[in-house]
């Protein structure tokens, strides 16, 4: 099938210009409740938790699963967190959700794909790797996660007796994307509340749509250190990859998902890269302030050739487009901080004005220096914020998952879990605290 495209006339500068277009329909979801029959009605999700359940057992690495919801302001608490993903479905144009893992490797990012806004999967059960993560869905801990404002399927999947760590965490993220297009499904035939549309032109034409603009393209840094620390793209595990180009639709169709177990507060879940908001914002001024040419993504590998090799690759693609300006978003800490100092230095290099999206592991105290790395061209950054600031999380009245790997999760420590429920821990533990994208809510003051 031919990508989608739509042809415009821009008078003003006698130019027909095509465009990639993607529509996204978003319906919105209200509540989710278990029923007889799974179904969608008047913003609500009904869910047979009992015809899923045989959907996902079909894993045989899977011994059990079971499901509860989570909605908005509920006194419960889900730990530990490993992946969260948006209910989607693709109604037009080519390929499918999740290409590569779940659809057939077509080039997605173009057609209509419907969205169940406000409406999560979320899958826990028996910890994979020390590095996940807390989600509170009322009380100050919700107030650090954006997905305590999503009606949620939690999903605690139990593996078989002993699996291995890379089996585990797969058939989890698998189980994840199977629930999340069981639910989507429902989207298929029902009428968007709202329909967002994305247009982007080719490189070229671009250009010359937008002469007297700066040329901005966004560098997407993807975890891929190993070790329960992966990202895959149309499939492939981004450490055997060389940084690429990509329409920035396509993340919103699933072509970027999250396989790592990095610290929760930071981590990209394949929530975040559905609904990146640096792409968001950059569309936003496309146009107006700038012009969006594109999206680079680039690893985070461990090694010091590959990371030379991978950021004198993206270097060299800003200035093959002559790109004015550039976005870098770095994803995890340590050892990626020379990954995203490296981008910087050597983009800047080539004549192209930087800014850096990070987080911060600047101690307790907040007086530690705040990166592994640092470079005078790193003069403008943006922060999500301190990880290692300590909070005190109530309470809760239900716990969904296990409550006693608190303790020793990334942020946490021997003395986090209370007797009485609370938690003394790092923002660390809070899924999407710090988030490296700016998809949090911490601001300074």
């Amino acid at each position: 099938m031919n990508r989608e495209r739509e042809t415009q006339d821009f008078t003003q500068n006698n130019t027909e210009v095509t465009f990639l277009k993607l529509e996204l329909g978003l319906i919105h979801i209200k509540d989710m409740q278990f029923a007889d029959t799974t179904k969608l009605e008047n913003g609500v999700i009904y869910v047979n938790k009992e015809e899923l359940r045989t959907i996902i057992l079909e894993d045989k690495h899977i011994k059990s699963v079971d499901f509860e919801i989570a909605r908005p302001g509920e006194s419960v608490r889900i730990t530990p967190v490993k992946d969260v993903i948006e209910p989607r479905v693709k109604v037009e144009g080519p390929g499918g959700l999740f290409p590569g893992m779940m659809s057939k490797v077509d080039t997605v990012g173009s057609g209509r794909t419907h969205v169940l806004q406000g409406s999560a999967v979320v899958t826990t059960g028996k910890i994979v790797g020390f590095q996940e993560g807390i989600i509170d869905m009322c009380g100050i801990g919700a107030e650090y996660t954006p997905f305590s404002k999503l009606n949620n399927l939690v999903m605690i999947c139990e593996p078989v007796d002993g699996l291995k760590q890379h089996e585990h965490e797969k058939a989890v993220r698998f189980a994840g994307y199977k629930a999340a297009m069981y639910l989507g499904e429902l989207g298929k035939t029902a009428s968007p509340d709202e329909i967002e549309t994305y247009e982007t032109p080719n490189m070229m034409e671009g250009i010359k749509l937008y002469p007297e603009l700066p040329r901005v393209a966004y560098v997407q840094m993807l975890q891929s250190q190993g070790l329960l620390h992966d990202t895959y793209v149309y499939g492939v595990d981004a450490k055997q990859t060389l940084p690429s180009l990509m329409y920035p639709t396509e993340m919103m169709d699933g072509a970027i998902v999250s396989g790592n177990c990095v610290s929760a507060c930071d981590k990209n879940t394949t929530y975040h890269h559905l609904n990146n908001p640096v792409i968001k914002d950059l569309y936003a001024e496309h146009g107006k302030t700038l012009n969006f040419v594109g999206v680079i993504i680039t690893n985070e590998n461990v090694y010091l050739a590959d990371k030379e090799r991978s950021s004198n690759f993206t270097a060299k693609f800003t200035e093959l487009f002559g790109l004015d300006g550039a976005v870098v978003s770095q994803e995890g800490f340590g050892n990626p901080d020379t990954d995203l100092i490296m981008n910087c230095k050597k983009i800047e290099e080539k004549g192209v004005k930087t800014v850096i999206i990070t987080d911060e592991y600047a101690g307790q105290d907040g007086k530690s220096q705040s990166l592994a790395d640092a470079h005078v061209s790193a003069n403008a950054v943006v922060t999500g914020g301190n990880a290692n600031q300590v909070i005190t999380l109530p309470p809760m009245d239900k716990v969904i998952g296990h409550i006693d790997y608190v303790n020793i999760i990334a942020g946490g420590n021997e003395h986090s879990l209370q007797k009485d429920g609370s938690i003394v821990a790092e923002l660390q533990v809070i899924t999407g605290a710090t988030n490296e994208l700016g998809f949090n809510r911490l601001s300074a003051r």
